[in-house]
């Protein structure tokens, strides 16, 4: 007796799957949302009405692409609906919160109610029901890989917006006086960072016409050759930009590394505190801060 072997995609029927869906839709639709709420058991994240909606949109669309083509190339129109579908569910999940098997799971639980489907419609044809369940279990196992693949992008995405945002938050410039505006730096400064201060101080420059920008490194650890490289650079390119700048926030440690590592700040004024800094930047700006003379009484 020959081995059984699952039917090729050109006696697969196209229709079995689709009706079967539609025909089964309300008894698969229940199983599977009561599935997915009973494994993933996230109700803080996944709203059951919107859970459903999801849910009902897939089974449509699966069962439209089933009767267009149903094999295990997922090839067609229908069946890119499918993929963009599950892609968009995959990316908001991984937003949301939900780990990869979690969302992984939205594909993977339509097994058993579609099995318990197919058993129920070739209950009395056993190799039509082995050659249905073969194929359900391959399309299946594509489908999740998909929500695998774009879940893993959408997290991708998120690390990287917040990898920015946090950038952007670290490297905030501040107007201090008119023509005069600070940049406190907070964390280790590398490549791409510099690149950031670069930009937002250049920006900041342009924005507020100042003629003195102030770095202040008091939040910076420590500073070897790279870090002051990165911020010769920074005072380059302000200027470049007419903009005179004065790094503040020299500790004695960093001082110290400084010299032995023999760095030259290439004439760059520097001063201890940013209160200094200030005082340096509103006299290159002809400016002074002076006391209010006491009020006496008539």
């Amino acid at each position: 007796m020959a081995p059984w072997t699952p039917r090729s995609a050109s006696v697969a029927t196209k229709n079995g799957m689709g009706s079967i869906l539609q025909n089964h839709e309300p008894a698969i639709l229940a199983s599977w949302v009561a599935l997915q709420l009973a494994v993933t058991g996230r109700h803080d994240l996944l709203d059951e009405t919107d859970l459903r909606a999801q849910s009902q949109k897939f089974i449509s669309l699966f069962g439209l692409a089933a009767q267009e083509s149903y094999d295990e190339d997922l090839q067609g129109e229908r069946w890119d609906d499918v993929r963009a579908l599950l892609a968009g569910i995959s990316k908001s999940r991984a937003v949301a919160g939900f780990t990869s098997s979690e969302t992984a799971t939205f594909v993977f639980s339509l097994k058993k109610p579609l099995f318990e489907a197919l058993r129920k419609t070739y209950a009395a044809d056993a190799q039509r029901l082995n050659e249905e369940l073969w194929l359900a279990t391959s399309v299946l196992d594509k489908l999740g890989l998909v929500t695998v693949e774009s879940f893993q992008k959408g997290r991708e995405e998120v690390i990287t917006r917040q990898q920015q945002e946090l950038l952007d938050l670290s490297t905030p410039v501040i107007k201090l006086w008119d023509g005069i505006v600070a940049m406190p730096l907070i964390g280790t400064l590398d490549s791409e960072r510099t690149q950031v201060v670069m930009e937002s101080l250049l920006e900041s420059i342009v924005a507020n016409e100042a003629s003195v920008a102030i770095i202040d490194i008091t939040g910076v650890p420590t500073v070897d050759t790279l870090v002051a490289q990165h911020l010769l650079k920074a005072v380059a390119a302000a200027r470049l930009m007419g903009t005179e700048c004065v790094i503040s926030g020299i500790r004695p440690q960093i001082a110290q590394t400084i010299v032995h590592l023999g760095v030259d700040l290439g004439g760059v004024t520097t001063k201890s505190t940013l209160a200094d800094a200030l005082k340096i930047a509103l006299r290159k700006c002809d400016l002074m801060i002076a006391k209010r003379p006491a009020v006496t009484g008539a």
